[in-house]
């Protein structure tokens, strides 16, 4: 307590200026994240008690937008477990960009029933044109600097996938797909790599979806899982010029259809034990002994399976221990479904720029919660064996 009132005292010795508020700020939060973790490990920083249930474990930058500018934090990590200090609102973001977009659908004219129930169900009424302006560019900023900002290192693996929503153009309702890049880096850590909007998945979409993030300095990418559309294999290949995985979940979808109802679950179970093999040399002489196997009586299926074999089975030339995590979309299908719920909420957005604002505002959320997660998605001694970066094999070598 003594050191505090010292700091606390240097901190009022200080001239007034503009970083004087911005400085007690950073004091009173450091403070109050110090009391937190010493509540949830049973002992203070460096003390040495019998009570003691965690261990603090380095600190992670963070940086906090506040009314009196940017303050910078220093937020603790925890051996076990994870930390983060309730007074970030980790889902402020998003309720606000979701505000945001329905006061703009109301001031803008769209407000349907539906909407007008909404806007009364979350309290708020006689929304001003100021009011609406002065939100949208708080969150807009925010949102563009977090998918504009540079991709700094390796990544090994990328998934790629789209989802649809309803919107406004020129006085229709159309479908605007909305792409999403999440990776895993050196570190093994999961990052929102970026999104973007457009009329369809064209190839020239995603062409031009997948240079933005080379030019922002997306590289090292060893393998790319994706659903089979033929714009975004074709982009791929022009672009990344990186192995594709073929998204199992999706091939089987597309396969059990030409099985017949009856044999359905005959033929997943027999196309299952090439995906239970060891090993790539073992799962691809099983995948042939199955579709020969079935040739005689499902002609169609068999040759299916002749033309995707390299393409479903390419995750199993990567680590045994990454395997579980490559060989479908289901990693970013999660992401997708969390935006599908909110997005429902709206049901048809005014303009481009609220999907903008809130699709954006939840992958930021996404973003901050993966990377307050004490554990990484793939282990460092595991992804360096994918990895390009010399630094990242040295540091995963056992001392």
């Amino acid at each position: 307590m003594t050191t505090d009132m010292m700091n606390l005292q240097a901190l009022l010795e200080k001239n007034s200026d503009a970083d004087f508020l911005r400085e007690m700020i950073s004091f009173a939060a450091q403070r109050l994240m110090d009391l937190d973790v010493e509540g949830l490990t049973g002992a203070g920083h460096g003390e040495r008690s019998a009570d003691r249930q965690n261990h603090r474990n380095g600190y992670r930058d963070r940086d906090w937008e506040t009314r009196a500018g940017t303050v910078e934090l220093r937020i603790p990590k925890l051996r076990k477990g994870s930390y983060f200090p309730g007074f970030l609102e980790p889902r402020r973001m998003a309720e606000k960009a979701l505000t945001a977009v329905i006061q703009e659908a109301y001031v803008q004219g769209v407000s349907t029933r539906s909407v007008d129930d909404l806007v009364k169900a979350m309290g708020m009424s006689g929304i001003s044109k100021s009011q609406v302006s002065r939100l949208c560019g708080e969150i807009d900023g925010k949102i563009k600097a977090f998918l504009d900002r540079p991709i700094e290192g390796d990544w090994p693996y990328v998934w790629l996938d789209a989802t649809y929503v309803k919107a406004r153009r020129d006085g229709r309702i159309v479908s605007v797909a909305v792409i999403i890049a999440v990776g895993v880096n050196g570190d093994g850590r999961r990052e929102v790599l970026g999104m973007t909007i457009g009329a369809s998945e064209a190839e020239t979409f995603w062409t031009g979806f997948l240079r933005s993030l080379a030019r922002r300095g997306l590289r090292g990418v060893k393998l790319v899982i994706s659903d089979a559309h033929e714009g975004l294999k074709a982009a791929i290949s022009k672009v990344l010029n990186a192995t594709w995985q073929r998204c199992r979940v999706h091939f089987m979808r597309n396969v059990l259809a030409h099985a017949g109802k009856q044999g359905r679950g005959v033929v997943s179970a027999f196309i299952g034990t090439a995906f239970a093999q060891p090993d790539t040399e073992a799962a691809r002489k099983q995948w042939r002994q199955v579709a020969d196997q079935l040739r005689p009586k499902v002609k169609k299926l068999a040759e299916f399976m002749d033309e995707a074999e390299n393409d479903v089975l390419a995750y199993m030339d990567f680590p045994a221990a990454h395997r579980a995590k490559l060989h479908s979309t289901n990693p970013i299908e999660r992401v997708n479904g969390e935006i599908k719920r909110r997005t429902d909420v709206v049901g048809i957005f005014p303009n481009d720029e609220a999907i903008y604002r809130l699709v954006g505002a939840i992958l930021l959320e996404q973003n901050d919660e993966w990377a307050v997660q004490r554990g990484r998605y793939m282990t460092l001694e595991s992804v360096a064996t994918v990895s390009d970066n010399p630094i990242v094999l040295l540091s995963a070598v056992p001392a």
